[in-house]
C-alpha cells in the first residue's frame, strides 16, 4: 500500500505506531486500515523476478514431443499416464471388530491392542479372492425409459371421459339408493315383528331412571366480600346513568350478532 513520503506505513495498521512491528502486518488484510480519503487497496504482491508460474513437468509421459524425438528405450510403463497404479488397500475395520468380539474383546483398550497386533485389508477388484460378478444380459434387452402412450385425442373430442364419469356417478347413486331402501325395509320389518329378546322402555321405567337435576354449589367467597365489597373503579357518573346505559345496551343487542350482542349489526331480513 502506497503511503505519503515520510509517513510511517504502520500507522495504517491495527497496531499503529505503538507495539511491535512486523513486515507481514503490511500484507495482512485483517490488520490493515483504510487511508483517509482513499479507497482500500487489495491485492497480492509479485513474487519477484525469475519466478516461473505453473507446474513442473519433469517426467516424460510419452506424448507427441517424445514421439517426434523418438521413443526412449528405458521408458517404463509405470511412468505412463494410463498405467495401472497399485493402491494400498484400506483396513477392514468391520472384519477387525468382528474378530475382536469373537475373541471376547469388547473394551476400547482391548480393541486397540487387537488392531495393533492384527491387520485385515479390504478386498480389491484385482485380488485373487475377489471375483467380478457380471450379469448376463439377453441380446433382446432394451435400455432406457418406456415411451408414454399418446393422448387419445378422439376420446377427448367426444367427451368420452365426461360420459364415463357421469355413468360412474349414476351407478354410485343407484347403489346408495338401493342400500337406503334395504335399510328402511329392514327397520319396517323389525317394527312389524317385535323382537321378544329386546326390552322396550315404558313410562314407568323412564320415570324410575330419571334423576332430578341438581344445581351446582356456588363458588366460595370470603365473607367480607359478599355484602360489603365495592368496585375499585366506577365508570358511570351515577347509578341512574348506569341503568340507562344497560337499558340501551339490551335494546341494541337485538340487531347485533353474537351471543352477548357485541358483534356487528345484522342486515334486515325480509
Amino acid at each position: 500500500m502506497a503511503t505519503a513520503v515520510g509517513q510511517n506505513p504502520f500507522n495504517l495498521t491495527a497496531a499503529g505506531e505503538l507495539g511491535s512491528h512486523r513486515e507481514t502486518m503490511l500484507d495482512n488484510e485483517l490488520l490493515l486500515r483504510t487511508e483517509l480519503g482513499r479507497p482500500k487497496r487489495r491485492g497480492y504482491g509479485s513474487p519477484g523476478e525469475g519466478y516461473i508460474f505453473g507446474r513442473p513437468n519433469d517426467a516424460r509421459h510419452g506424448g507427441a514431443d517424445d514421439a517426434l524425438h523418438g521413443w526412449p528405450r528405458n521408458l517404463s510403463t509405470t511412468t505412463l499416464p494410463f498405467a495401472k497404479k497399485d493402491k494400498n488397500a484400506s483396513r477392514d475395520f468391520m472384519a477387525l471388530n468382528k474378530a475382536a468380539v469373537q475373541n471376547g474383546l469388547v473394551t476400547a483398550g482391548e480393541n486397540y491392542e487387537f488392531r495393533a497386533t492384527h491387520d485385515v485389508r479390504r478386498k480389491t477388484a484385482g485380488s485373487e479372492n475377489t471375483r467380478l460378478r457380471t450379469r448376463r444380459i439377453p441380446p433382446t434387452m432394451v435400455f432406457g425409459i418406456s415411451t408414454r402412450p399418446s393422448t387419445p385425442i378422439f376420446d377427448l373430442l367426444e367427451h368420452k371421459y365426461q360420459d364415463k364419469w357421469l355413468q360412474q356417478r349414476r351407478q354410485q347413486e343407484l347403489a346408495k339408493r338401493k342400500e337406503e331402501t334395504q335399510k328402511r325395509k329392514h327397520l319396517w320389518d323389525m317394527k312389524q315383528k317385535r323382537n321378544p329378546s329386546k326390552v322396550y322402555e315404558t313410562r314407568a321405567s323412564l320415570l324410575r331412571t330419571y334423576q332430578n337435576p341438581v344445581e351446582d354449589a356456588p363458588l366460595w367467597q370470603m365473607p367480607k366480600f359478599k355484602s360489603s365489597a365495592k368496585p375499585s373503579l366506577e365508570t358511570f357518573r351515577s347509578p341512574q346513568a348506569r341503568e340507562i346505559a344497560f337499558r340501551n345496551f339490551e335494546s341494541d343487542q337485538i340487531s347485533r350478532k353474537g351471543k352477548l350482542g357485541h358483534g356487528t349489526y345484522e342486515p334486515a331480513v325480509n
